[in-house]
Parts: structure tokens; C-alpha cells; sequence
């Protein structure tokens, strides 16, 4: 049996958001995913492994670009386990709310993604899939007070 790549990205920091899959310049309907930054030896040893990490260009003169990965949030063979920690608790995100992390304010997200191996006409890569994610929302004053808090 071939061995199965993951990475894990503690305090990750989460870009390009799109869990709900919505279609726009660069995304086609339907396709679940963000990106997360990553630090240039982690990125240098993903890019040797094969992985399709990407840079985002510089926005001051004189600093690095910036090396990241999207990850993809599939449904259709093996479900993400997804976790949204608040105030009032722990709740599993499944294909139906994942959309939430769209638009709420992360304060901390640990991730662990796998790899997917795949070849289309000769060439081929590894797409990253999201595993494993728990992610600490920012809340409010009146989010805290308010807090429905679990049995």
C-alpha cells in the first residue's frame, strides 16, 4: 500500500476562503476550498514532494513572496472532520453549514490535510484534501453573553 502524505499547519492562517463552493473568477460552482500560508522550508519540502504549492507575490519592495496551498474541502469520498470551537461550545460542520467559515472571524484554525495523487494526460501532482480541521472563532461581547451553551 502506497503511503499516504499529510501535512498539518498549526495556527494556520487561512486565505481565499471559499466553503461554500460558490462560482467566481477563480472558481468553478461547486468547488470547496481555501488556502493556507505556509513557511518557506515547509514549502520548499512540499514543492521537492511534489506538492502544487503557489506564491503570492510580495506587496512591499524588498519582501519574499509569500508560499501557500490551496485545499480542497471534499464531500464525495472521504468527508473533512471540521470543528468550529465558540463560546458556546464545540459544533461539527458538515457539507450543509460548512459555509460558515466564510464569513466568520478566525481566531485560530489548526489543520491537517492528505495528499491526492492524481495524473490527467501525462501529467500529474498532488492536490491537498482537508482531513482534520478545528477552528476558534473571534466572538463578540454580546456573541459571549449570549452563548447557548451545550449540556
Amino acid at each position: 500500500m502506497a503511503e499516504v502524505l499529510t501535512f498539518q499547519v498549526d495556527d494556520a492562517q487561512i486565505i481565499f476562503r471559499n466553503f461554500s463552493g460558490k462560482e467566481d473568477k477563480y472558481n468553478r460552482e461547486g468547488d470547496r476550498n481555501f488556502s493556507v500560508i505556509l513557511d518557506e522550508e515547509a514549502a520548499q519540502r512540499m514543492i521537492a514532494d511534489g506538492w502544487n504549492v503557489k506564491y503570492l507575490a510580495a506587496r512591499e519592495e524588498g519582501d519574499d513572496d509569500t508560499p501557500y496551498i490551496q485545499v480542497a474541502v471534499g464531500y464525495k469520498n472521504r468527508p473533512p472532520r471540521i470543528v468550529l470551537i465558540s463560546s458556546a461550545g464545540r459544533t461539527n460542520l458538515d457539507e450543509d453549514n460548512v459555509e460558515t467559515l466564510d464569513w466568520v472571524s478566525i481566531r485560530k484554525a489548526d489543520l491537517i490535510a492528505r495528499a491526492y495523487q492524481w495524473e490527467v494526460n501525462g501529467k500529474g501532482g498532488i492536490k491537498a484534501y482537508l482531513q482534520t480541521m478545528f477552528v476558534t472563532i473571534e466572538e463578540d461581547e454580546l456573541e459571549r453573553r449570549y452563548a447557548v451553551k451545550e449540556d
